[in-house]
Parts: structure tokens; C-alpha cells; sequence
């Protein structure tokens, strides 16, 4: 199997349009063994029209999430009120819109001290997905966002080598954008997943995304693909076919 699939499409709201439909799909399908299906939400500018697009087909479609366990694979060390809040995204454009009970929804703290937020969001994605033997998490989609430098969740190109080699499933982070304390899921886990999803939109990344895709590319999402096959990648950006070589 490739490294990666890349999906074009020719703007943003087809690819959350296509993202979402599959993404339904998918979640009707929950993995076998516990019955549920742990997805890890994405935070960034794409995230909020792929929420509303999955909100308004499970509403047309009559969907049923009722296996669904919401989590996220990143957060700003914010209170869930706050703008900047992955969680509050996906709560006003997704969660409340179909309702999700309360105990389906898996947010990672914010508002508390990075490395408890860090520790209990851990602890509470270990009680739902099963492990692999290296004891992460076994998520059956994780869904992530670029940005213009190649990050994905909170993995900036900026860490230390024995940062990004760290074991841990959640971890503190300090980005180099505000705001920077942040909590973010770590590659041994997103490198777990069964399946995970790349949607990838938005001005002044084309660079980024054609280094990534790239043989050579050294961006945290090149990691990400270099660390797993089959992961998909959504985008409607105009890259060279070169860089697309899977």
C-alpha cells in the first residue's frame, strides 16, 4: 500500500463535502471489538466547514451516531468558552447540532495545567480505543488540518528531535503561535490509527503541502505520512503532480 492518497478537489467546501460524506460512512462501522467508534476531531479553518457539512448530511441523511466517541487530536490551553477552543468549534457546528450526548464527547481539558490536561486526556482515549502492543491508542480515524509551515495538530516543525520522539499519546506543547500553550496527541499515536485523514486547505500553503507529499519532505505532516500507509489527504490547493508521488 502507498504512503498516501491524495484527494483534489476545487474548493473547500467539496472537499468537507466529500470528507464528511465518507466520514459518515466510515463511522457507521464501528470497530468490533469494543462496539465504538473513536474518531479524534481536527481543530484550524477547515475544521468548521467539514463540521457543518457532517452535521447537515447526518441531519438529510437521518445518520445515527450513536456509536461515535468524540475526542480531539489537539487543544489550546484555553477554557472551552474561549474563540480560540478546538473543543467550542466543534461543539457550536457539530456536537450541539446533532445532539451528541454529553458522555460521547471526550474533550481535552484546556483550562487546566497543560500536563494534567495532557495526563487525562491520555487516560480517557486509553478507557475507549484499544491498544496496539506498544500501548497507544488504537484510534479508528484520527482527522488533522495543515498549516502554512507543515504542522499538524500541535506538531510544529520547531520541536527538538526528543520532543517529536516522544512516546507519550498526549503532550504539552509551546507553539510558535499565539496561543502557544497547547496539548497535542504525539506521532507514536497518530501513527496507531487505523485510518487518518489529512484535510488541507487555505492560502499560503501550497509549499508546505508539496514538501510534505515529497520523498524528501521533513515538514511534521511528512512525518505523519512517513510514518504509516494508506493515509488520505484532502486538499484543494493547486500543487506540482510531482509532488505527488504516494
Amino acid at each position: 500500500m502507498s504512503k498516501f492518497q491524495l484527494d483534489r478537489f476545487s474548493n473547500a467546501e467539496e472537499l468537507a463535502g466529500s470528507a464528511a460524506r465518507d466520514w459518515l460512512r466510515e463511522a457507521e462501522q464501528p470497530t468490533r471489538a469494543k462496539g465504538r467508534f473513536c474518531v479524534a476531531l481536527l481543530g484550524g479553518r477547515i475544521a468548521g466547514t467539514f463540521f457543518s457539512s457532517v452535521a447537515e448530511l447526518a441531519r438529510n441523511e437521518s445518520r445515527r451516531l450513536d456509536d461515535v466517541e468524540f475526542f480531539w487530536s489537539d487543544e489550546r490551553c484555553v477554557p472551552p468558552e474561549s474563540p480560540e477552543s478546538n473543543y467550542a468549534a466543534a461543539r457550536d457546528r457539530l456536537l450541539r447540532p446533532l445532539r451528541i450526548p454529553e458522555n460521547h464527547i471526550h474533550r481535552i481539558r484546556g483550562e487546566l495545567a497543560p500536563e494534567k490536561a495532557g495526563a487525562e486526556a491520555t487516560a480517557e482515549l486509553l478507557r475507549f480505543a484499544a491498544q496496539n502492543p506498544d500501548g497507544q491508542p488504537v484510534c479508528d480515524l484520527i482527522l488533522l488540518g495543515m498549516g502554512p509551515d507543515g504542522h499538524v495538530a500541535s506538531l510544529f516543525p520547531t520541536e527538538s528531535e526528543e520532543a517529536r520522539s516522544s512516546e507519550a499519546v498526549f503532550r504539552p506543547v509551546i507553539g510558535p503561535k499565539p496561543p502557544p500553550q497547547r496539548i497535542t496527541m504525539g506521532y507514536p499515536a497518530i501513527a496507531a490509527a487505523t485510518r487518518v485523514w489529512v484535510l488541507v486547505s487555505g492560502a499560503g500553503k501550497e509549499k508546505a503541502l508539496g514538501e510534505s507529499l515529497s520523498r524528501q519532505g521533513r515538514t511534521p505532516l511528512a512525518r505523519v505520512l512517513n510514518s504509516r500507509t494508506g493515509t488520505r489527504v484532502f486538499t484543494d490547493l493547486k500543487i506540482p503532480a510531482s509532488a505527488a508521488v504516494g
